[in-house]
């Protein structure tokens, strides 16, 4: 049977006027970044600079998209890519805590005995209805990089054998991707990545990153921090459906630390 393996590197944006006070911003607080953030981005921008990629996806709040504008205006391999803004890469609604201290809201949830991120708080959107827009977003992109990629790139299953994420990690930004064509670029929030990460362990029964255990995977990945995945899709009744998805490396922030 035919397969198609391609990378996934999912990016939380730089940070905001918000992230640098200790406020909680959600969905319903649109900030833009930071000139830290701005910092931020354009370090991921030169970090990511040689690493190709052939589809950009971001949220279509302004710290996403600015983050997202950064990395593609390094790369040279975006110079003809076009950006698609998809409300499903939203971050969570907080409800009556945005714009309210992350501390507060820690001890909010402490008091009902549950974790942050992992929390509710009233009016806000519960993890399974982020869940659902992951799984959501997820289809919407297995059938766009399947429709633009599967007659060029589809190959016998039997050639997958030893997929490129074998390769022991070097640290290098190319990581797990080296020799991989079609690489999907996604530039989303925070609490949002927790969500997904979460939802391709526990659900699609994704590897963990070579030296993460679970705590680590399903922890908050910090400003631009970097998540890479490598997933494989078959193509059933004319429908792109994922066979496979491996981690790479989670919560990658090196080049914010240079």
């Amino acid at each position: 049977m035919r397969a198609l393996t391609f990378g996934l590197t999912l990016v939380r944006h730089g940070e905001t006027p918000y992230n640098k006070k200790g406020l909680l911003q959600g969905r319903l607080i649109d900030s833009p970044l930071s000139d830290i953030g701005l910092q931020q981005a354009e370090a991921a921008g030169r970090y990511l600079k040689d690493v190709k990629f052939s589809n950009v996806f971001a949220s279509d709040m302004m710290r996403a998209k600015q983050t997202a504008e950064k990395i593609m205006k390094h790369n040279s391999s975006c110079s003809g890519l076009q950006m698609v803004c998809d409300p499903l890469l939203k971050e969570i609604c907080f409800g009556i805590a945005e714009g309210g201290r992350v501390q507060d809201v820690k001890e909010m949830a402490k008091a009902a005995g549950q974790s942050f991120p992992g929390f509710t708080p009233p009016n806000g959107e519960t993890q399974e209805q982020v869940k659902e827009r992951v799984k959501e977003f997820l289809e919407k992109m297995l059938k766009q990089i399947g429709a633009e990629h599967w007659h060029d790139r589809g190959e016998d299953e039997t050639f997958l054998s030893a997929p490129p994420e074998t390769s022991p990690l070097e640290g290098k930004a190319d990581d797990g991707v080296r020799g991989v064509p079609i690489h999907a670029l996604v530039v989303t929030h925070g609490a949002y990545m927790c969500v997904a990460v979460r939802y391709f362990v526990e659900e699609l029964y994704c590897s963990l990153a070579p030296g993460s255990d679970k705590a680590h995977m399903f922890s908050l990945s910090p400003n631009t921090g970097l998540c890479r995945f490598l997933l494989t899709i078959r193509k059933e009744d004319d429908m792109f459906k994922l066979s496979d998805i491996r981690s790479v490396f989670v919560h990658r922030g090196d080049h914010v630390k240079q």
